[in-house]
């Protein structure tokens, strides 16, 4: 007695398997891309063991000693000249300060925070009558920010690419000195 078997199907092997290898490629590049996209780097080289802010040539450097490891183009408060003096003046501020946070969820970004205000910050303030106000930050800039110079409510604004290499090397506590 003979067995009937139903005919195998006529399956193209060769687009099949290119149409696997297709997605196989594909499904590395999207896996690729979105490692590569993270906003959190490492980093390996010295410490920074202070960041010094030039104002009024609007950058910032990050210092191992007296070393310059790298230095940052930077937009600053909308009223930038002249120190932070009360809430909403738009300054950023100037004197000896820390990294005292960092907020990896940032709405700008990536952000480690100032120590602003200090005592005589606040002591100064409390004369004047007037909150010295807070919340001053090293932040990453938005797309719509890019191009304006100085627009910050005080605080210092880099490209993200360059808060994702900052946020990588200082660490809370590293020492920022801003001057005018």
């Amino acid at each position: 007695m003979e067995t009937h078997r139903p005919e195998e199907p006529d399956i193209p092997w060769g687009e099949t398997m290119r149409f696997l290898k297709i997605l196989i490629v594909m499904a590395a590049v999207a896996l690729t891309a979105s490692c590569s996209q993270s906003k959190f780097q490492t980093y390996s080289g010295p410490e920074v063991t202070q960041i010094v802010v030039m104002k009024e040539r609007r950058r910032m450097y990050l210092m191992n000693g007296n070393d310059v490891l790298t230095a940052y183009d930077i937009q600053m408060g909308f009223a930038p000249v002249g120190h932070k003096a009360e809430e909403g003046d738009g300054r950023t501020p100037e004197g000896a300060y820390r990294i005292d946070r960092r907020n990896p969820n940032s709405a700008y970004h990536l952000s480690l925070g100032i120590s602003y205000p200090n005592a005589a910050d606040v002591a100064r303030a409390r004369a004047a009558g007037v909150s010295p106000g807070g919340d001053i930050f090293i932040h990453g800039t938005p797309v719509e920010m890019r191009r304006k110079a100085d627009w910050t409510a005080g605080c210092i604004a880099v490209s993200d690419e360059d808060m994702e290499q900052i946020y990588a090397m200082v660490q809370t506590g590293t020492p920022i000195y801003i001057f005018p």
